[in-house]
């Protein structure tokens, strides 16, 4: 695929800095902070991740979805529902 490389990359700089925001925490109940400043912290570190299944989602969308319905056949349906399932999974989290 096109691009894989600079997309893999990417997302293993998301994950990493996602990484560390859980590193951090853990760091924060350690150290027996705010529970306030840490209930923050864990909805930045949950958008984080929100963002990246979505980003996730539309690449698989844009590549492997969009490319097994222009060959058709079951492949393209196991495909959609594959794709669907995980959409459903992402609304219920």
């Amino acid at each position: 695929m096109p691009g894989h490389a600079t997309i893999k990359h990417d997302n293993a700089v998301r994950l990493r800095r996602i990484e560390g925001q859980i590193r951090g925490l853990q760091r924060m109940v350690d150290e027996d902070q705010y529970c306030i400043d840490i209930l923050t912290q864990v909805s930045a570190a949950t958008s984080a991740l929100r963002s990246f299944s979505l980003s996730l989602l539309e690449e698989h969308l844009a590549h492997c979805v969009a490319e097994a319905t222009l060959k058709g056949g079951p492949e393209a349906k196991a495909k959609v529902k594959e794709a669907s399932d995980a959409i459903a999974r992402l609304v219920r989290s």
